[in-house]
């Protein structure tokens, strides 16, 4: 009867915990560059005296769905989407350097080269400063540059190359800011191969279709959990009642 109940109530647990992921995976659908969540469960024994006969559900290791979204074309000079495997690095608010796929960036109030959020672009050699009264274009390689408005037109000024990184995808884990870090907590290292598409943006790789069905499935899964419980609740009343009539 307990292990009934330990199982439909770690069951069920784990399954609200699973739909708030596919709830958040629907919120992003729309999301520049987001990578989809997976929640991953396993069987654990529950300690305590006696022998280990109950056995529980418990959150495994988080990990995300690291496959290419949709490329847009946006014409846009400041917006790169990634091509394949890599990531672009930015400075995050706390400090330390963090990935992330979202590529419409922006010219800060200072002139410095960020995300849409307010994030620092990184580069080899520190932040990427925009002089006003130029337009702005980003090469294939990450390579920032800028051209005067005013004549000579022709003059075409370097001002860095962005870092893009392609680092292995199972040591990387995704902080509540939607950043990838390294588990180990080292910095990715500059790899020359991953390449950059201009003038285009990667939308969110989040299947709506697949996740509505996955929510649908939950929402099922739960209610017989719930029907698991009332069943070991009514065995245990009739159980009660057996005894009390000998």
């Amino acid at each position: 009867m307990d292990r009934l109940i330990y199982t439909a109530m770690s069951g069920a647990s784990s399954i609200l915990s699973r739909t708030s992921v596919v709830a958040n995976n629907l919120a992003n659908i729309s999301t520049i560059g987001f990578r989809a969540d997976k929640a991953v469960f396993r069987a654990a024994p529950v300690d305590g005296p006696g022998h280990q006969t109950r056995a529980g559900v418990l959150d495994s290791t988080p990990a995300s769905d690291f496959s290419q979204g949709p490329i847009m074309q946006t014409s846009r000079a400041l917006d790169v989407a990634v091509n394949g495997k890599g990531f672009i690095a930015v400075q995050a608010s706390d400090g330390s350097e963090a990935y992330t796929r979202a590529g419409n960036l922006e010219v800060g109030p200072d002139g410095t080269l960020t995300t849409a959020t307010g994030l620092t672009v990184a580069s080899d050699s520190g932040p990427i400063a925009v002089p006003p009264g130029t337009v702005v274009s980003v090469g294939n390689d990450g390579t920032v540059s800028s051209i005067p408005l005013q004549p000579p037109l022709n003059s075409v000024n370097v001002l860095g190359k962005i870092k893009l990184v392609k680092p292995d995808e199972t040591n990387l884990v995704k902080g509540t800011d939607g950043l990838f870090r390294q588990r180990d907590g080292n910095n990715a290292v500059t790899d020359p191969t991953v390449r950059l598409t201009s003038g285009a943006l990667e939308g969110s790789n989040v299947n709506s279709a697949d996740a509505m069905v996955n929510m649908i499935g939950l929402s099922r899964q739960f209610e017989m959990h719930m029907k698991l419980l009332s069943s070991a609740q009514q065995n245990g009343q009739s159980a009660d009642q057996l005894l009390s009539n000998t």
